[in-house]
């Protein structure tokens, strides 16, 4: 495994070098305090311009690029805001788009209240829109879902810069797990609607979703969600809280030139048309897989384990972003941002929930987080079976677990037991790879 997620500190963002250049091109108007937690934030927006496409993921299931969703964590005043900026960037196009049907919707209006006869008045236009606005309500989502199905299957993008407001797109906050479950799932809106043609309203949610929010705001939207699903299926990106350096970051002003090369990147994503497998992704996502149940049962957490399938699908997702925008072509650099993203979202989730997965939390300090513990790391190189079961006491495991952890260790070879002295060692190959 390359990252270590058992610490507080942040796994550290590989260079972003040949396949990256969009991702370089969109931080270059970012602080650079900024630029690890916004990373993971940027694949929803880019995902919602590519329709026509669906990539085989190593399960050999076919999926389309919506059905994103990521949650950006942050203390007040973090410059989380710069979030915003960017994806109106990515999404300039869905606003020109917008505009357009919104002037539609307003001539009809002003032509709509000049007619005294109701024989006379024009009929309503139906408009169909890419990004709606952050207030948008549960009926006006479907209603625009449906026009976007019949359109093409094409996608809508949320960008919620407080966490509460997709209260009102899900119709509640007790609906926002059944709504945020049928996105990424892609399942259909489960509302039929009486229009003026029939009965309609049952569209397929293809939507991108991006929300901020401070830790205390995050962890109440989310205490009912932890396990059932909605927790896993959301990307996290956190920025821990930073020194008091008394300096303030300077973001980008968006230059001309900047524009002229994201549009550049922007047909690559619109043109991606097709059926495709990309092997050396799936290749990759396998890998990651088995570094998933070899850090489970360092851990021993299924949580986490349940957690992280979903993670590598929302990597993958990103990677095939990442091959769309790269002219359909593999790199190195590529999927060592992928590997990134998976152990980041990890991090970042157990960071800010790691207290509340499996008891009741609110509010907590930055000195009472903790994530999961490599319990093999905090034993000495040779130990025995009653200190492995200590170990578990006291980080509240069951003791009951030590003999099956002691098997798992020796079957993936972590260690090995020596029936002369009766004590277990650290095996070189877990030693060289944790060094």
């Amino acid at each position: 495994m390359k990252y270590d997620i058992t610490t507080n500190k942040a796994p550290e963002m590989p260079n972003l070098g040949k396949g990256t250049e969009c991702i370089k091109l969109l931080l270059s108007q970012a602080s650079k305090d900024m630029y690890e937690p916004l990373v993971p934030m940027l694949f929803p927006s880019l995902g919602a311009h590519i329709s026509g496409a669906e990539f085989q993921y190593p399960d050999r299931s076919w999926k389309e690029m919506c059905g994103q969703m990521a949650q950006l964590v942050g203390d007040s005043g973090c410059n989380k805001g710069q979030l915003t900026d960017l994806v109106k960037a990515i999404c300039r196009d869905f606003h020109e788009h917008d505009e357009a049907e919104y002037k539609k919707l307003r001539e009809w209006t002003k032509l709509y209240h000049t007619k005294s006869s109701s024989k006379d008045k024009p009929v309503k236009p139906t408009i169909a829109v890419f990004f709606p606005p952050a207030n948008t309500t549960n009926a006006a989502f479907i209603d625009n879902a449906v026009v976007l199905e019949e359109m093409g299957k094409l996608t809508q993008y949320f960008n919620f810069p407080e966490v509460e407001m997709a209260d009102l797109l899900c119709g509640g906050h007790k609906q926002v797990s059944h709504l945020l479950r049928n996105v990424y799932d892609m399942a259909q809106a489960g509302a039929l609607r009486a229009t003026p043609d029939g009965v309609s309203g049952n569209p397929v949610m293809r939507v991108g979703i991006t929300l901020s929010g401070v830790p205390v705001t995050v962890r109440s939207f989310y205490k009912n969600e932890l396990l059932n699903g909605t927790f896993g299926r959301m990307v996290f990106s956190y920025k821990p809280r930073g020194s008091r350096s008394g300096r303030i970051p300077r973001k980008g002003d968006f230059p001309d030139d900047f524009y002229q090369k994201l549009d550049e990147y922007m047909v690559r994503l619109n043109i991606c048309k097709g059926r495709f497998i990309i092997r050396p992704l799936n290749k990759l996502i396998d890998n990651l897989a088995a570094d998933m149940a070899t850090l489970a049962d360092l851990v021993d957490d299924d949580v986490l384990w349940d957690v992280s399938k979903r993670s590598l699908v929302s990597a993958w997702k990103a990677g095939c972003i990442l091959w769309a925008l790269n002219n359909q072509t593999w790199t190195k650099a590529m999927g060592e941002l992928v590997e990134w993203l998976v152990y980041h979202d990890l991090w970042s989730k157990m960071q800010i929930f790691a207290d509340m997965l499996g008891k009741d939390g609110d509010v907590m300090g930055e000195a009472q987080r903790r994530g999961p513990k490599n319990m093999l790391q905090q034993l000495p190189d040779s130990f025995n079976e009653a200190q492995l079961q200590a170990l578990r006491t006291q980080l509240g495991k069951a003791p009951e677990g030590t003999k099956g952890q002691l098997s798992l260790w020796l079957h993936r070879k972590f260690i090995e037991y020596s029936a002369q002295t009766g004590l277990y060692s650290k095996t070189e190959a877990y030693l060289k790879g944790n060094s």
